[in-house]
């Protein structure tokens, strides 16, 4: 199949598509001549995706090219639409143009048309991969069961309780948390989960509050705690970024004059909408403008710690100075 179309939200699902499809395609002795990974935010790189396609592999495999970002059944410029066209009957079947976006494919554009077409003919392949919304309890739940099967872990029932409320949505922390599980078991139990993903989502938490109740020495010590452990320091401005729109979305709509408990609580995913009973207390009296400016900081360190600052003066000067 020529074109495989993947999209979606779930990327920790979708990389494990796109690498078991490398594994299964590409001859590993040739990897330098058969496998392309493009970016479609850069122009070229789309129209060089094409061309590339079209080019026989060589030697042992099949070719495959990579395409993120791919603008071709989503947000396509003319130009690119037409030679998007005229190369889809081209690829040789020993090709493959792997076309991946997480956003939905645009039905009215022509190139997706085209696809679709293709699809329907069985010529080519159309993959999702879709995280559930932040309040869909259930959906969750076969999130994390369904990546603890892909990485041949066997999960207690009250496991899968404590992976959704310290995690999320987040398929990608959900699948680093799981490998280092695996590192101490092949049957996760409750308590093993409690001693290294609870406790550690728990003191990311600990940080926020303490930055809440403008205590700076205890956020700082809380950060330096986790860094020490060796907790990444993007995943920790990642949860507590998450913890703050939450804020967020209470005060907003506290202001608003929603009471509601299941409202806000869909509205600012949260989970568990009995939480939300206590962030009320705990933000009684602070306006959403407060929390605007605590995520206009928490950017400010991102930003540096991706500049290569070090952590605890990233810390320190985006958030605390």
């Amino acid at each position: 199949m020529p074109i495989h179309l993947i999209w979606g939200d779930d990327v920790a699902a979708r990389d494990r598509a796109i690498d078991s499809l490398i594994s299964r395609l590409v001859d590993p002795n040739w990897n330098s001549l058969n496998l392309s990974r493009l970016d479609g935010a850069e122009t070229d790189q789309a129209a060089q995706s094409l061309e590339e396609a079209r080019t026989p592999p060589f030697a042992a495999g099949e070719r495959l090219v990579l395409l993120q970002r791919s603008p071709f059944c989503n947000d396509c410029p003319s130009e690119l639409t037409d030679r998007f066209e005229a190369a889809l009957d081209l690829i040789p079947e020993t090709s493959h143009l792997v076309l991946v976006n997480s956003a939905k494919p645009d039905g009215r554009l022509r190139t997706t048309k085209a696809v679709q077409k293709r699809i329907k003919q069985g010529l080519d392949l159309e993959q999702s991969f879709l995280l559930p919304a932040a309040w869909d309890g259930p959906g969750q739940r076969q999130l994390v069961q369904r990546t603890a099967d892909a990485l041949s872990l066997e999960l207690e029932y009250d496991a899968v309780d404590i992976l959704v409320d310290s995690i999320g949505t987040d398929s990608i922390r959900l699948e680093s948390e799981l490998h280092k599980l695996s590192l101490r078991a092949t049957r996760i139990s409750a308590d093993l989960v409690k001693e290294l993903v609870e406790g550690t989502a728990s003191n990311i938490l600990a940080v926020g509050d303490a930055i809440l109740d403008e205590d700076p020495g205890e956020a700082i010590a809380g950060w330096d705690a986790l860094i020490d452990t060796g907790e990444s320091a993007l995943r920790i401005i990642a949860t507590l970024t998450g913890q703050v729109r939450g804020w967020l979305w209470v005060s907003l709509l506290e202001q608003h004059g929603e009471h509601d408990v299941g409202v806000i609580a869909k509205a600012a995913g949260i989970s568990n909408p009995k939480r939300i009973y206590v962030m009320r207390k705990q933000l009684q009296g602070r306006p959403p403008k407060a929390f605007l400016s605590l995520l206009g900081r928490l950017l400010e360190v991102e930003a540096r710690l991706k500049r290569g600052a070090i952590p605890g003066d990233a810390f320190r000067d985006g958030l605390l100075g």
